[in-house]
């Protein structure tokens, strides 16, 4: 019962933007297993409601995130059609919730990968391309007074996300050395690298392929996969405009609409 309630608490939450006190607090004792459990229940309502999944988000690839959090791997969530933007295109701010932003590098997965426990090998050889992305991560929970249940239930802390338009094979990057800056209105907002993601985000792949081939929902061809932060969030405003540069990937922009009426049905 209080799986389903906590569910409907976030439901209610996403769509007033009145946010929730921790569900680690109000549900005694949540555990993972269970936080899983209340973001499934939402995930079957919004396919329900007509959405589509489009891929896969991992968090907490930071290891210093891990520690803050009491946590030793990552967690994931889910990616719907409605929630992704195009570069440069105007994101409604009434659509977010709590909105902060963060640079990654996002993966399109080329082939099904169904072998059980897939080897790096593996995972290397089913990723079709790769692209620079904006994740605006928002939490439905007051004030992100978040644990590890806590982002786990809200799906993994997701909102919306950009790509970019330069698409890369992996052959011709290095993943674990890639610099990215990320500027809001030309300032310098936020720096990293790709090392900064579980040592290289590849390993964030292999986790979540991993993670997904044992629950039975193995990542499929034409899947998104949006690999984790590469560097420190930062807070958005309406109208501002974020543009992240990752070494050879190219470049990013997310703009934020002034207007509040304009959310995405």
């Amino acid at each position: 019962m209080r799986i389903q309630q906590a569910a409907a608490a976030l439901r209610n939450a996403a769509k007033t933007r009145k946010y929730i006190a921790p569900l680690r607090e109000t549900y005694e004792e949540l555990s993972i297993e269970e936080a899983y459990a209340i973001q499934r229940i939402n995930t079957e309502q919004q396919l329900a409601d007509g959405r589509r999944l489009v891929g896969c988000k991992v968090g907490l690839t930071s290891l210093a995130v891990q520690k803050q959090l009491g946590v030793e791997q990552p967690d994931f969530g889910m990616l719907f059609d409605h929630m992704g933007y195009g570069d440069g295109e105007a994101i409604p701010t009434s659509i977010l919730t709590q909105p902060k932003i963060e640079a990654e590098i996002a993966f399109v997965i080329g082939r099904d990968i169904t072998e059980s426990n897939p080897s790096h090998v593996e995972v290397l050889g089913a990723i079709e391309y790769a692209l620079p992305a904006l994740e605006i991560v928002g939490s439905r929970i007051a004030d992100w007074n978040i644990r590890i249940a806590d982002t786990i239930a809200d799906n993994a802390s997701s909102c919306a996300y950009v790509l970019g338009t330069s698409p890369r094979k992996l052959s011709s990057i290095d993943l674990r050395l890639c610099g990215m800056a990320m500027e809001r209105c030309g300032e310098l907002v936020s720096v990293g690298a790709g090392a900064a993601c579980l040592g290289n985000p590849v390993n964030a792949v292999v986790w979540l392929a991993r993670t997904m081939n044992a629950l039975g929902t193995p990542l499929k061809a034409g899947d998104l996969v949006l690999s984790g932060a590469l560097g420190p969030m930062a807070a958005v405003s309406p109208g501002d405009v974020f543009e992240a540069r990752i070494n050879g990937l190219g470049s990013v922009r997310a703009v934020f609409d002034h207007d509040l009426s304009e959310a995405r049905q």
